[in-house]
């Protein structure tokens, strides 16, 4: 069972777990699945303001999504420290050569050490990529009305012109980032 955890599924097992989520969550109360507007319910619980965004029951239109995160957050540090599986992470070679052009070098983990580490955060690179790339993921997702999961699972099943062309746009992003804006910064 301990292997079993400590291994990669494979997507005909994790896809369609992924997408069943969808009705059953609509089936339990007519719940969408997401995780940016948690930084709103947050927002709503801890801030004493009167800011009209913030102004609603947030317990009974956000807390089973903040009980969500919490399980998310668990489940990773789960998977990244009881299950975690020493083996490198399965990459074609062809990634493996385009990622150590980048000066990526080692795939031990599921994110490349040489960028996602505390060391360097206190690059300018680490600056930009961790700092300035997450304020434009977030800023991002609240702009567009949700983020990447929320559009990409909710939004596209329920059939939402608007997620496809938010799913469209995320998807132009990460391959120019990938292609044009790393191999400026790495």
């Amino acid at each position: 069972m301990l292997e079993l955890l400590q291994q990669p599924w494979p997507w005909y097992v994790a896809g369609p777990m992924i997408g069943l989520i969808v009705p059953i969550l609509l089936l339990l109360g007519s719940k969408t699945f997401g995780v940016s507007s948690n930084l709103r319910h947050v927002c709503a619980a801890c801030m004493p303001g009167k800011i009209d965004f913030f102004q609603y029951d947030w317990k009974e239109k956000g807390l089973w999504n903040l009980v969500f995160i919490a399980g998310t957050v668990i489940g990773g540090f789960l998977a990244g420290w009881v299950f975690n599986n020493p083996e490198p992470i399965d990459l074609s070679q062809q990634t493996v050569k385009e990622l150590q052009v980048l000066g990526i070098l080692d795939f031990r983990g599921m994110m490349p050490d040489g960028l996602f580490n505390w060391q360097a955060l206190a690059t300018p690179v680490g600056i930009l990529v961790m700092v300035a790339g997450g304020f434009l993921v977030g800023f991002g997702a609240r702009y567009a009305g949700g983020c990447t999961s929320g559009h990409a699972i909710t939004g596209i099943s329920n059939l939402q012109v608007a997620s496809l062309l938010a799913v469209i746009g995320f998807f132009i992003g990460g391959l120019f980032v990938t292609h044009v804006i790393f191999p400026l910064i790495l």
